[in-house]
């Protein structure tokens, strides 16, 4: 087995581009996704070592001094479109440190653009395409390059060769648990969610999606439209490990694109988490019945992260939603009556969006009213839908299509002929303003901070980074 060490490279200040964000981007709030892509290949390599730089502030520096002294064979690197330049620098300097290192590169970028990837950056023998975890433990066990399903890389000639690609893992529970590999090697402290408990731990228990959200990465990169489940079983086993190596752990959130895709499943899940009597939180679709929602809350849900995206029903059909804005507020009635928290997620400059349409998700957002919410601006990534739609439209300038400035924000790289980048960009900050400085939001917030010492200390916190995020956005707009 080579001696190998998967990273997560250093990147810009507080950028949350790790293994396991759905988008890049430095956050209105600081906040850090545990690199769940990257735990689940290193789980299958023996003796591995994961390094995350962002979150635990590991410099450029402290990576190469920890090459040095450990001799790595293999290094594999989670990349993405908006970090891809910086990764390849990081790559550079530890090629140059070692010239005989093998750096192969992960992610949805590399995924969907294998060729072009390696084009641009010689110094990566070999990208993993699609689900890569078996990928990777075969090059770590010292397979022959030619051999291995899955990988796009460069021969003896230096040619560009594509293998066939790899068959999709179908059985979920082949795959080891990341909570070892988070003991070994991470400090739960450094990862924080904004709108869940701290610490807590983010796993997932399947892969894939069954909507087809245009704009929606993992789907159509890596995960697929089939929702793929690991057995309640090997979900419960690995919840009982990460207890008794994390006591300390005040919530679990499972990652899954849409945990509710499996509605029986779920409620399985949830009965089994109930026993344990922990508390927990994961993604779901505005569309869970009452009885099925009443069942997770008995069980320990404390919160559920939405997608919403957007107040205007034609917006939605245009991302293929596949949901009604009527069902949605049923659904978030439901939550309410049932004391279950939302975490809405919104997108502004989704394809039809206009100024009427911007008013009348704020307008929403603020009707339905979440605990709390996420703007975030559309953000067509290469390999979805949205990305060969902008790009066919003229609604993407493919030659200037940054989806963050130099310092890690996101910017608004779509514009259409009746709404400029400039407004799109604009509009996050109007929505957030509206939303969070109405007087029954206020109210809402200090009666939290009252209540709990903890919780005052970190809206505070908070509410010093959100306005320093306003001030940097300020600045990329100007």
């Amino acid at each position: 087995m080579m001696k190998t060490l998967f990273l997560q490279a250093p990147s810009f200040e507080g950028f949350d581009g790790g293994a396991g964000s759905r988008y890049q981007a430095k956050r209105e709030i600081k906040s850090f996704w545990f690199p769940t892509w990257l735990a689940q290949p290193a789980a299958l390599v023996p003796g591995s070592k994961l390094i995350d730089a962002p979150p635990a502030r590991v410099s450029l520096k402290d990576v190469l001094d920890d090459q040095a002294k450990e001799g790595y064979e293999l290094c594999v690197m989670h990349t993405s479109t908006p970090s891809f330049a910086s990764d390849v620098k990081v790559a550079e300097a530890m090629k140059q440190a070692n010239p005989k290192l093998k750096i192969g590169f992960i992610g949805a970028k590399v995924a969907v653009e294998a060729e072009k990837s390696l084009q641009s950056a010689p110094v990566v023998d070999f990208v993993a395409r699609n689900e890569f975890d078996f990928t990777i433990k075969e090059i770590a066990e010292g397979r022959d390059w030619a051999d291995v399903d899955g990988i796009s890389y460069r021969n003896a000639a230096g040619e560009i060769v594509h293998n066939r690609d790899r068959a999709i893992l179908e059985n979920m529970d082949e795959l080891p648990f990341v909570t070892e590999v988070y003991k070994q090697n991470l400090r739960l402290e450094d990862y924080f969610i904004g709108y869940l408990q701290h610490p807590y731990i983010s796993i997932y228990t399947g892969r894939g999606c069954k909507s087809r959200c245009t704009f929606c990465l993992w789907p159509q990169t890596v995960g697929g439209h089939r929702y793929r489940t690991r057995s309640v079983e090997h979900v419960i086993e690995e919840i009982k490990l990460a207890k008794k190596h994390y006591p300390q752990v005040k919530e679990f959130f499972f990652d899954d694109d849409t945990f509710t895709d499996d509605l029986p499943r779920a409620e399985a899940i949830a009965r089994e988490l109930g026993k344990l009597g922990v508390t927990w939180s994961c993604n779901a679709k505005a569309n869970v019945p009452y009885e099925t929602l009443k069942v997770l809350k008995e069980n320990g849900l404390r919160l559920l992260l939405v997608g919403y995206e957007s107040g205007n029903q034609q917006i939605l059909h245009n991302i293929k939603k596949g949901m009604r804005i009527e069902v949605a507020k049923k659904f978030t009635s439901d939550c309410h009556k049932l004391g279950i928290k939302i975490h809405g997620t919104f997108i502004m400059g989704l394809p039809g969006e206009t100024k009427e349409t911007i008013e009348e998700t704020i307008r929403y957002a603020t009707e339905i009213n979440p605990h709390t919410i996420q703007v975030s601006l559309a953000a067509p990534y290469p390999g979805t839908f949205l990305f060969n739609q902008a790009v066919e439209n003229k609604w993407l300038d493919i030659e200037h299509a940054e989806l963050i400035d130099e310092h890690g924000v996101q910017m608004a790289p779509l514009h259409y002929p009746h709404l400029s980048h400039t407004e799109i960009f604009e509009a996050v900050e109007v929505m957030y303003r509206r939303f969070y400085f109405r007087r029954s939001k206020i109210l809402s917030i200090l009666n939290e901070m009252i209540r709990s010492p903890q919780m005052l200390v970190r809206r505070l916190r908070e509410g010093v980074e959100f306005f320093q995020f306003l001030r940097e956005r300020h600045q990329v707009a100007g």
